[in-house]
């Protein structure tokens, strides 16, 4: 958090809070273009600043959307400001990470002091990657994921039939398939939602024009009925007239404001990088020419928090399991023939470079199709892909996305098709976006009959497993889920120091394995994925105290192993430790597969159970999972 002898760097009481009635001011007076002028250009650099903080903090974060829809958000505070009773006064915004937008506003409107911007996406500061509703003061509500947030606008139109409801939104966004369905909805009910949408031809896997050709948000909407207005975001008399004509005229309405991404910032306009968080040279060069020297000296004092490194039992050697995914599906293809290939796709849904299928794209472009932020649609893709005996869909995306998929899943197990599927992002580690991004529900994948076409859900623990997992599980029938974390994870150590997983190591789907031993007469933890290191240092430090614990690793999630139940039977107590959630993860399995085998031990069960508290490794603390914690619940059920 701040001290009180932060200050923010940028006077913030320079913002105009000036009152624009649409009803009554047709265009712009002179004096109102250049209060709004001069808003912009306050704002925007007040996003570059905050959000570079998070830059050099560690913690990310995004830039490039709030920056660029600042025109647009400073239109519509000025005309909530001159005609409140005729507007549901709520920046709506269906792109969760401009949460710049919320903040800044916020902070403008006196809800939070404006150094608490200072702490944007950091740990404890209720400044989380995605607005939350009742976290931050200010904030109005909870974006989620992508296509989300215009269903719900409409329901929030139906509630408030005599006033404007106005929504944020983007071309990224507007690929989802919720937004068809919000839109035939609005159109069929007249509902007097304005969207105002940054169609800046960018998204995380580069330019919709190019890797989604024949998309076009103008001709989508238009096709569902809504009336579309098309203008240049940074022409401000342009964008005021058309946001104006759509807020008095009765019924639904699409302004699509055509800018390039992060115009005006020199290395990163109209370049998908400017969708992340603007780097700290970049944030110093834009702020020094802007003469901002005290938000420049402040940035170049950022200093990044240091996470723990140490744990009992493991190595230095850490790995990112969500890019090794990709590595080790290319070592896979690299063994097949150019007819064997054909029997291969791969389909991405904008986030190729954060669930490693960039690796596979990079070296098999033959295998890989680029596709848009359609998580079910690709999936279902796949799957059908996948269908004929032989042949293999594989798909990846974040594991949050998985409780969108559903359906698609159900139907590419009745279908009997062959998918390999990556859920990056699993749990919480690393996740400064926070609890709408936390991958929790997993074992939801697991949703067939006994008697279903196969399914295997698979958290390996460190890059030596995912190799492993990924080579032993490839050629297999069914449907196979393999979750990695955003985070980074040491590889696991034998007793003797050597890798668990190294040379030598076969992955057997089903099989637990027995990282260490208990001894007659102790008891065990259990664990998988992310969780292990830390519950292999919780098991290693009281063993030097005397206590008898040993530590099982689960990385089949959905099947019990007989072999490790009937282990089980004489231990006084098991503690299963996960970052899944509490009501729907493993541990709420496990308890049923002990009871069903009539074996008792003293049963504890950890995981994630919180509203998550942003920043890094600190979410782990958090839920009272990390390593000190798994030792006192060790300690007390021992």
């Amino acid at each position: 958090m701040t001290t009180a002898t932060d200050a923010f760097p940028i006077d913030l009481s320079a913002y105009q809070s000036i009152a624009i009635d649409p009803w009554a001011n047709e265009t712009l007076t002179v004096e109102q273009r250049d209060a709004l002028a001069a808003n912009i250009q306050l704002c925007r650099d007040a996003i570059v600043f905050f959000t570079a903080t998070g830059a050099a903090r560690g913690v990310g974060g995004h830039t490039g959307g709030p920056y660029d829809t600042v025109p647009e958000v400073m239109i519509a505070d000025a005309m909530f400001r001159g005609a409140p009773d005729r507007f549901v006064p709520i920046f709506w915004d269906e792109a969760g990470h401009r949460v710049a937008t919320q903040y800044l506003m916020s902070a403008l409107h006196g809800h939070l002091p404006a150094e608490q911007l200072l702490q944007y996406r950091a740990a404890n500061s209720t400044l989380p990657g995605h607005p939350e509703l009742g976290l931050t003061p200010g904030v109005k509500f909870s974006s989620g994921r992508l296509g989300h947030v215009w269903p719900y606008v409409n329901g929030v139109a139906m509630a408030n039939p005599d006033r404007v409801v106005l929504m944020l939104g983007s071309d990224g966004s507007q690929q989802e398939g919720n937004d068809a369905e919000a839109a035939r909805l609005a159109v069929a009910q007249q509902l007097n939602v304005k969207l105002i949408i940054d169609d800046n031809d960018v998204t995380i896997a580069g330019h919709p024009s190019e890797y989604l050709t024949g998309y076009s948000v103008t001709k989508t909407l238009e096709g569902h009925g809504l009336a579309t207005s098309s203008v240049d975001g940074e022409d401000l008399d342009a964008l005021y007239a058309a946001i104006r004509r759509a807020v008095v005229t009765d019924g639904p309405i699409a302004v699509i404001a055509k800018r390039k991404m992060c115009v005006g910032i020199e290395g990163l306009e109209g370049s998908p990088h400017g969708h992340d968080v603007i780097g700290v040279d970049k944030a110093l060069d834009y702020l020094t020419a802007r003469g901002r020297d005290e938000a420049v000296a402040y940035l170049k004092g950022v200093e990044k928090p240091s996470a723990p490194k140490q744990f009992a039992g493991s190595g230095d050697s850490w790995g990112s399991n969500r890019n090794v995914f990709g590595e080790a599906v290319v070592d896979v293809l690299n063994g097949l023939s150019d007819a064997e290939k054909k029997n291969v796709v791969c389909i991405d849904s904008d986030l190729a470079g954060s669930c490693g299928l960039n690796k596979i794209h990079a070296a098999h472009p033959d295998v890989f199709v680029s596709s848009g932020i359609m998580e079910r649609g690709n999936l279902s893709a796949a799957a059908g892909f996948g269908m004929e005996a032989g042949k293999q869909g594989i798909f990846g995306t974040f594991s949050a996305f998985l409780e969108m998929c559903l359906s698609e899943i159900t139907m590419a197990r009745l279908n009997n098709s062959n998918v390999l599927c990556h859920f990056s992002h699993a749990g919480i580690d690393d996740m400064a976006d926070n609890t709408c991004h936390f991958g929790l529900n997993n074992l939801f994948a697991d949703n067939g009959l006994d008697d279903g076409y196969p399914t295997g859900l698979y958290f390996p623990a460190d890059a030596n497993q995912m190799r492993a997992v990924v080579k032993r599980v490839f050629g297999d029938k069914g449907l196979r889920f393999v979750f990695s974390t955003r985070s980074k994870t040491p590889n696991i150590l034998k007793e003797d120091g050597g890798d668990f997983y190294g040379d030598g190591y076969t992955f057997e789907p089903g099989a637990d394995e027995i990282i260490r031993e208990a001894g007659e007469g102790g008891g065990y933890v259990i664990s998988y994925g992310d969780t292990l290191y830390r519950a292999l240092d919780a098991v290693e430090r009281p063993r030097a105290d005397g206590y008898k614990v040993g530590l099982i690793n689960k990385p089949t999630l959905n099947a019990a192993d007989e072999k490790t139940m009937q282990k089980l039977a004489p231990a006084p107590f098991v503690v299963v430790v996960e970052a899944l959630n509490r009501r729907t993860g493993l541990g709420s399995r496990f308890g049923s597969w002990l009871l069903e085998r009539r074996i008792t031990p003293r049963y504890a069960y950890l995981g994630t159970h919180h509203e998550g508290c942003g920043g890094l490794w600190e979410q782990y603390p958090h839920q009272g999972i990390d390593p000190d914690s798994i030792i006192a619940c060790i300690k007390e059920i021992a």
